[in-house]
């Protein structure tokens, strides 16, 4: 499995940029009122952050302590996966909710306090997620064995497979 590479979640934000941007001006080009994440959005999304962190820290112990204890390769590949998916989700929904400030900042009225800040809490929720699950998936990288290695290859660390 390959980490989560920069430029994917660079992507999945630029195209979160442009949706939340498409989102508002479509709205109000009909008449209808912004959109406005609900409060529980950043809520949740930094316990899905403290959730892969929470389901890493066990395979970083046991991979990493001093006994060397055996690790189930499928429950750190879920783990690494869970991290990798919500690093791309978090990039996706900043995404989204960057481009939703993008289109109250450009309007000449000024927005709420309300809708402001809640939009902003989504950012700084997607941005801690993005980090926490970066460094679940960093937390599940597990050592090769000695008879893992293949002809050609230099050994090293890989994220488990």
């Amino acid at each position: 499995m390959k980490r989560t590479s920069p430029g994917v979640l660079a992507i999945a934000a630029i195209l979160g940029i442009g949706v939340g941007f498409l989102i508002d001006q479509v709205l109000t080009s009909m008449g209808n009122a912004t959109f406005t994440p609900m409060i529980s959005l950043p809520v949740l999304l930094a316990l899905l952050g403290a959730l892969c962190l929470a389901l890493a820290i066990p395979i970083r112990r046991a991979t990493r302590g001093p006994n060397g204890a055996p690790i189930d390769p499928f429950r750190a590949v879920r783990v690494a996966m869970l991290a990798k998916a919500s690093s791309i989700v978090g990039a996706a929904i900043g995404g989204i909710a960057g481009g939703l400030l993008l289109f109250l900042v450009t309007r000449p009225v000024s927005p709420s306090l309300g809708s402001t800040s809640t939009i902003i809490a989504t950012i700084v929720a997607c941005a801690a997620l993005i980090a926490a699950a970066l460094i679940a998936e960093n937390l599940c990288t597990i050592r090769k064995d000695d008879d893992d290695e293949q002809p050609g290859d230099a050994g090293g660390s890989t994220i488990a497979r």
